[in-house]
């Protein structure tokens, strides 16, 4: 019998897929839904001081086997922290002089994609297609490889790939494209990310391509829920305290990749060269902190809260505040009612994979009277989304423009965009991200002997 065996860094809490949360449960929720049976393996998210047996916790919802293990508390700083969020997401990023670099970190990086291959080779069964998850998990299917394993492997890497130029400041950079050789299939969220791998392969005279497979989201179920949303008390309230007035929204984790005080600077030229927007817009910043640990974090965290201090020291006036700022997460559910209720969507990445707060806030549209979507053009949504309004946002005056045309923009031409907009969304979802990645992966691979 065919399974899916899904591998990811973190394996999500079953209870929470209905409405998941978290970038790739979304993502992957649509993949198990098509498939008889599945099981999903990674990490649990737990630290314990040492591994006994196989340390693994099962339980099964919905045709699904969710099979975690824990990890001991030098594996997750070498591994997770130091090596995939220290080392590649900042290169992969294009922000190689945040990386610290400790051959250590590389060999725990090495430790656990062995260890995560030895827990779980025991649980495959013939028949089965595993899909591996994201940049911690390069060397997994060469573990796998060696261990034994015949069966498709495909892998997909939700974050950017960068040139050469920057990828071969990666220590042992030339291992780990030997590792994703091992691959049947490799998914990049866009062409120029695809382009950028099969360079590396070519230039190392290794034998292996990856492909763009543009992730989407479910755009149905996303616009149900932005019309229940948008009648919450919640969402509400939020709408009466805006008097009428437009609404910008941000939504993104606390990241130095999202280009979070670019963007208030982008604001911070609209108010000053519009005089005319100072008390008739507010502008609503979500980011959640994350990673706090981290010392870049903490620091971004900082700045960011003097940047807002001095726009709102500057600007405010006794019943307006230009910037509202929350740090804590809000329910996935109700910020698809947010994004209904605002005007404009603000969403400035330096650098990102793909960026799904772009087509969530289209998909939450009123298609009558909808908004308008302002976007980074180093975003890997950029290419699919031409009628947002694109923006460099390295560039204050670029982005103040496009608010201000945005807040300008009239009724038809807003409809105009957002129905391109909106059919792009709706052509490419999460569903035929995953049926396109697993038809390809299937189709074009025969069993290992």
């Amino acid at each position: 019998m065919e399974r899916l065996v899904i591998v990811s860094n973190r394996v999500p809490d079953p209870t929470e897929l209905q409405q998941p949360a978290g970038g790739l449960a979304v993502a992957l929720a649509d993949a198990l839904r098509m498939e008889k049976s599945s099981l999903w393996f990674g990490w649990s998210g737990q630290i314990s001081e040492q591994q006994n047996g196989d340390g693994l916790h099962s339980v099964t919802a919905d045709r699904t086997t969710y099979v975690t293990t824990d990890l001991t508390r030098a594996q997750h700083r070498g591994y997770y922290q130091r090596y995939s969020n220290g080392i590649v997401w900042p290169l992969f990023h294009y922000r190689a002089g945040l990386m610290d670099y400790s051959r250590t970190d590389w060999e725990a990086y090495r430790a656990v994609n062995r260890m995560f291959a030895e827990k779980l080779m025991p649980l495959l069964r013939p028949g089965d297609t595993i899909w591996v998850q994201d940049y911690h998990l390069f060397l997994l299917a060469q573990e796998l490889r060696a261990l034994g394993a015949t069966c498709p492997i495909g892998f997909f890497l939700h974050i950017p790939f960068p040139p050469w130029s920057l990828f071969r400041a990666l220590p042992f950079a030339t291992d780990v494209l030997k590792a994703m050789a091992s691959y049947d299939q490799i998914g990049l969220q866009t062409r120029e990310d695809a382009y950028n791998l099969n360079e590396c392969f070519r230039i190392t005279r290794i034998e292996a391509s990856g492909r763009a497979f543009p992730i989407g989201i479910d755009p149905v179920s996303f616009a149900e829920e932005a019309i229940t949303s948008a009648e919450s008390p919640e969402a509400r309230r939020l709408q009466a305290s805006l008097r009428g007035k437009p609404l910008i929204i941000g939504v993104d984790r606390l990241d130095y990749s999202k280009g979070l005080e670019e963007r208030f600077l982008g604001y911070q030229q609209l108010l000053r060269r519009f005089p005319e927007h100072r008390g008739n817009v507010t502008y609503l910043q979500i980011t959640p902190v994350s990673r706090g640990e981290v010392e870049e974090y903490r620091l971004l965290r900082r700045k960011l809260d003097e940047v807002i201090g001095r726009i709102n020291g500057t600007f405010s006036n006794v019943d307006w505040t230009p910037i509202r700022y929350l740090t804590h997460p809000i329910p996935r559910p109700l910020l698809a009612g947010f994004y209904r209720l605002a005007d404009i969507a603000l969403v400035t990445p330096l650098r990102d994979g793909m960026n799904l707060v772009a087509k969530e806030f289209i998909a939450a549209q009123d298609e009558a009277d909808p908004g308008v979507l302002v976007l980074s053009d180093m975003a890997g949504a950029a290419p699919e989304l031409p009628e947002a309004l694109l923006v460099n946002p390295h560039d204050p005056d670029d982005t103040a423009d496009a608010l201000h045309r945005a807040l300008k923009m009239p009724e038809d031409e807003r409809r105009a965009r957002w129905k391109m907009l909106d059919n792009v969304v709706r052509t490419t979802t999460a569903g035929s991200w995953a049926r396109d990645f697993l038809a390809a992966l299937r189709g074009q691979t025969e069993p290992r002997m």
